[in-house]
């Protein structure tokens, strides 16, 4: 008698709960997504209807290199952490500090276009619609770029006296989550500024 095979039953994977500080993070982001969104209406919807200048197409510079620095960031915080799960502690901490001084040219460079639209061009934040709006979305940008630097200073000053290693590489990645989202809204506040705002 020939016995007839019965297939065994496919074992699936236990599912575990993500973790708690990606889940923390990734809530914090959408949060932040919508203020972003409302200040990024905002603009578009005001741009063009100030009734005295200046205008953005007068006064408004495109800031590439610094813009290059900002989104450069991303893949050095992104191979700091890889690095870090590898466990090449001096690797991560050298490409971490180099985002972190991407980072600081980046503010530098919002710091210098500021300095000129207000002391070259007299645009300031109560000067006409557009300086409402601009200074607004831009600041609330570099706000969130600060707090970025300020966090991964600290992560850098832990890394410097050797607190920090590959069992922490699940929080950096936490923290890089935040980095990424802090260069991808500058895509956008970039091509609304910068493109669809002249």
């Amino acid at each position: 008698m020939s016995t007839i095979a019965t297939p065994l039953p496919e074992t699936t994977a236990a599912w575990t709960l993500p973790y708690r500080g990606k889940v923390g993070m990734a809530c914090l982001i959408f949060a932040e997504s919508a203020i972003f969104t409302i200040f990024v209406v905002a603009y578009l919807f005001y741009a063009g209807k100030s009734l005295i200048g200046p205008t953005p197409r007068e006064v408004l510079e495109t800031p590439i290199f610094f813009t290059v620095c900002l989104l450069s960031s991303s893949l050095t915080i992104h191979f700091a952490a890889r690095f870090l799960e590898r466990g090449r502690r001096g690797a991560f901490l050298l490409l971490w500090l180099l985002t972190i001084v991407l980072g600081t040219l980046f503010l530098y460079g919002t710091g210098q276009e500021w300095h000129r639209l207000i002391y070259d061009h007299g645009l300031t934040i109560s000067t006409n619609l557009f300086g409402t709006t601009y200074y607004s979305l831009v600041g609330l940008h570099a706000s969130h770029v600060t707090a970025g630097l300020i966090m991964l200073s600290i992560v850098l000053l832990f890394g410097l006296a050797g607190r920090v290693g590959p069992e922490q590489s699940a929080r950096v990645d936490v923290l890089s989550l935040y980095w990424h989202f802090v260069d991808a809204v500058w895509v956008v506040v970039f091509t609304v500024v910068y493109v669809l705002g002249r």
